[in-house]
């Protein structure tokens, strides 16, 4: 299966810092990844700049909190590039079924990170690139990982919309709506015009590991088809034989 190699390289990057009890040189870093000093200074600087990682005087890297509260409560990178191989044909089917665009992410620390995605072919379309970070409360792949992970967050919720959810009780009522009806809802609330739904995935220990989730301008997806999507994403499923180690649905 074709992988976008920059975010596994960026990835396995990442895991290479996390798991090193010094900072690391470039070398060490080409030499982890199996990767020419120039790659391996691209992927760092590029690390860098998205504030996953810090370079000291002495030119060695190491994570930041950002990703080291992750990696400590977590699920390993290695994982995380395991369920993104394992699920990309989930999200070629529900673009091929819904028409709308599919997209993948996982959480780190406070937020979610855009790992996968898989565009609309129709003109009026929703972007959200790989490697974009996004608010857990207000986007329906955060509200997933709220609704059945095991993440937190704590307020004050800044409005991006007048639909955002900005008190702790309205959030509390959405979670609890969500986990009835098993799937999460992003009704404009993160960007006008754009509503979303998401669906959870879970690792063999019944711990959630990722969420996918389908987007589309409100102009398409109007109340009846927000439901519609809903029980498409918590329909479908990976083939037998790609399912390792992941589960679709909550466990008992």
């Amino acid at each position: 299966m074709r992988l976008l190699q920059s975010l596994t390289r960026g990835l396995e990057a990442l895991d290479f810092l996390a798991a090193s009890r010094e900072p690391a040189r470039l070398t060490d870093v080409a030499e982890a990844l199996g990767v020419d000093k120039s790659n391996a200074s691209h992927l760092m600087k590029t690390l860098v700049a998205a504030g996953y990682a810090t370079q000291d005087s002495a030119r060695r890297y190491q994570p930041t909190d950002k990703i080291a509260r992750h990696t400590a409560s977590s699920h390993s990178l290695i994982d995380i590039v395991s369920v993104k191989e394992a699920w990309r044909p989930v999200l070629e089917r529900l673009v091929a079924e819904t028409g709308e665009c599919a997209h993948m992410a996982v959480l780190v620390g406070s937020r979610v990170w855009y790992i996968d995605k898989i565009d609309s072919s129709l003109p009026l379309k929703v972007d959200h690139p790989i490697g974009a970070l996004a608010p857990l409360y207000c986007t329906a792949l955060g509200k997933a990982f709220l609704a059945f992970g095991d993440a937190q967050v704590d307020g004050p919720f800044p409005s991006f919309t007048p639909r955002t959810l900005t008190t702790r009780r309205s959030l509390d009522d959405e979670i609890a709506r969500t986990r009835a009806r098993g799937y999460s809802i992003d009704n404009e609330e993160f960007a006008p015009g754009i509503r979303c739904v998401a669906r959870p995935i879970y690792d063999d220990h019944g711990r959630m590991i990722a969420a996918v989730g389908v987007s589309g301008p409100s102009v398409r997806v109007t109340d009846e088809r927000l439901a519609e999507l809903g029980h498409i994403v918590t329909s479908v499923s990976i083939p037998a034989s790609q399912k390792g180690p992941l589960h679709e649905h909550q466990p008992d």
